[in-house]
């Protein structure tokens, strides 16, 4: 039986969504059926269709006391909203039940795993977050805690790790139909590890070894981990807090880092090699991957920014949408994101043209919209005519714009939303070096309504960015100091 918390919360969210109309929303992403939206929780294949939970607060626009909010989808595009999973009921959870993973035991139950918050006073009079680890299992529908919660405590934990931050569990099966879980953690310092553990049920875990020690190198606490084996690399995914730029590669506050390295499985050792941002915008954060019955690598991400994250929509009853899953692979030692190919079932009808000649600002006969595919092929003119810059503008009407920029000396793709509508002084430009020779480069820019997604070179580089520049502002334009040369391909996306 559901507590009065969790009804409350059913009750609110069916009544409240009956105010947002359709077109309020984003075609194909997930946004928060109402109320706040955070990091992709329980991101799974399950009876068939795909599962995404989320960090939800039904009741406001602004973050508060987390939900497991929960969506359902069969193509990863278009989503039917559950009951909310979980609400913050149970004294081992009753500060909010924090971010975590799912998976499917033998018994055909959904386990959630999922990080339990309470406040603790402490000697000073300060209250403090303590963190641990608990399981719920379910139908896909309706969801019970385990009674025995929580299943791993600072018992668990190794010497000199805070009690404080210690969070988000990323679990999975392995071959011999044990468990382990990746959790992020951090020194009593404030420097941050990734925590092993494992398990023969799901639910009985022992701890294991720091599988990856920051050593001061990217940032502070290490949120949101997720651990998985790639085209023959492990890969380890987690959204460092407190960044410090690095070249063009990784910036200010809280970001997203990708490592790369040799995997031992029997023994559980993760030796890493190279690393990289996930995602180089404005808005991107908490990635959680999962492996679809086809053996694909996907993965979604929140796609918003802790620092901007309460700039949106005035008089929305929602806040926060998820990024376009994306297909992963690993190409020459770094990780390559594209579209889930699904979204080719939206496409519409085509607008094409070719060896377009660009110099001052020019728009093309059907290029225009807010619910876009668009792939642009740009070099420079012939016989050695070169451009110093590129400039596509969308979300654009006399006044308002977003834009993308490259800057082929540089070999520097740029995204802008500083003339999109906002009023605040949060950062609103990233940067981000690419692979180019002779002023060549692809740029694959999906639009849904309030979003950008830029895919560079066919998913070398991906740039993400929200922005509120009012629907009725649609066209597409271009523009190149120098000369340039484009083809490009056009499709408005489609309601199925």
């Amino acid at each position: 039986m559901a507590s009065r918390i969790l009804q409350d919360a059913w009750d609110y969210e069916a009544e409240t969504e009956k105010k947002i109309r359709k077109e309020e929303r984003p075609g194909f992403h997930l946004s928060s059926r109402v109320g706040w939206m955070n990091d992709p929780n329980g991101f799974s294949f399950y009876k068939g269709e795909y599962h995404l939970f989320y960090q939800y607060y039904p009741y406001d626009v602004h973050w508060g006391p987390m939900h497991w909010g929960h969506a359902v989808s069969r193509d990863l595009l278009h989503w039917r909203y559950e009951k909310c999973a979980m609400a913050p009921d149970m004294e081992f959870d009753k500060g909010g039940c924090f971010s975590g993973s799912a998976v499917t035991l033998p018994d055909g139950r959904h386990l959630l795993l999922y990080t339990g918050v309470i406040k603790e006073t402490q000697p000073d009079g300060s209250v403090r977050d303590i963190q641990t680890q608990c399981a719920a299992v379910g139908d896909g529908i309706e969801y019970a805690k385990y009674p025995e919660n929580p299943v791993i405590t600072e018992k668990n934990l190794p010497a000199g790790s805070s009690r404080y931050d210690f969070r988000d569990p990323k679990i999975w099966r392995k071959a011999d139909g044990s468990y382990r879980l990746v959790a992020g953690g951090c020194t009593v310092e404030g420097d941050g590890q990734i925590l092993l553990y494992s398990s023969p049920d799901g639910v009985q875990w022992q701890y294991e070894k720091i599988l990856m020690a920051n050593n001061g190198r990217f940032g502070r606490m290490w949120e949101c981990p997720d651990f998985f084996v790639l085209d023959g690399y492990g890969v380890l995914l987690a959204s460092p807090t407190d960044m410090l730029p690095e070249d063009l590669e990784y910036y200010n506050g809280n970001g997203t880092l990708c490592l790369i390295g040799a995997y031992e499985e029997e023994t559980d050792t993760f030796k890493q090699q190279y690393d990289q941002a996930i995602d180089h915008g404005l808005d991107f954060y908490a990635p959680q991957t999962m492996e679809a019955p086809d053996g694909r690598r996907i993965m979604v991400g929140w796609m918003q920014n802790w620092d901007t994250c309460n700039q949106h929509v005035s008089g929305l009853p929602w806040c926060g949408q998820m990024s376009l899953p994306r297909e992963l692979s690993i190409v020459n030692k770094r990780l390559i994101q594209r579209p889930v190919r699904e979204l080719e079932n939206l496409h519409g009808a085509q607008v094409k043209y070719e060896n377009v000649v660009l110099s001052d600002g020019i728009r093309l006969e059907g290029i225009r919209g807010r619910k876009v595919d668009m792939e642009i092929s740009l070099r420079p003119g012939k016989e050695g005519n070169g451009y110093r810059k590129f400039t596509l503008y969308f979300a654009q009407d006399a006044v308002y714009h977003t834009a993308v920029r490259f800057y082929p000396e540089d070999s520097v793709v740029e995204l802008d939303r500083a003339f999109a509508g906002s009023r605040r002084a949060v950062v609103h430009q990233c940067r981000t070096r690419v692979q180019s020779s002779g002023g060549k480069v692809k740029l694959r820019i999906i639009l849904d309504s309030f979003s950008a997604e830029v895919f560079i070179n066919d998913g070398e580089k991906v740039m993400s960015a929200m922005f509120y520049t009012d629907l009725s502002a649609d066209d597409i334009s271009f523009a190149a100091d120098g000369q340039a040369v484009m083809d490009i391909v056009k499709y408005d996306l489609c309601e199925m």
